[in-house]
């Protein structure tokens, strides 16, 4: 297993032991756990985001550290946009809806403004960063 996804364990299950809350690095800070189809397996995938509320409705940032690539979540969403989102103690499905132009310009300002490391992002991804609203179903 990669140490990326042992990390990625440790989050999920201190994220499910307090109710949402994770400390650490991400005390404070707004997570949710987004379930996923893998667009090749068909598994499940659950994966730690940052998000922010829109409405009723919350968004992530398909990020990936600011690397050239979207992370493996944006391609198994885009072939499988129904998802499930643990957020708090509250879990619901979800439509993930790709945001575009000005409102996903708007979307992305307000997280990193909230989260500085996202103008960091964008400058090192040399891509335009998608932004996902997750429509409650």
């Amino acid at each position: 297993m990669s140490e990326q996804n042992d990390w990625n364990k440790q989050v999920i299950a201190e994220f499910r032991e307090n109710g949402g809350k994770v400390g650490g690095h991400f005390k404070g800070w707004d997570l949710l756990l987004l379930h996923t189809t893998g667009a090749k397996s068909g598994l499940e995938r659950v994966t730690p985001l940052v998000c922010m509320a829109e409405g009723d409705n919350l968004f992530v940032i398909a990020s990936k550290g600011g690397a050239s690539t979207h992370p493996d979540w944006y391609y198994n969403l885009k072939a499988n946009p129904g998802v499930e989102v643990e957020f708090g103690r509250e879990r619901f499905v979800a439509e993930a809806v790709e945001v575009e132009g000005a409102r996903r310009a708007e979307l992305y300002e307000r997280m990193a403004k909230r989260h500085s490391f996202f103008y960091d992002y964008a400058e090192k991804a040399g891509r335009v960063i998608p932004v996902i609203l997750l429509e409650r179903g």
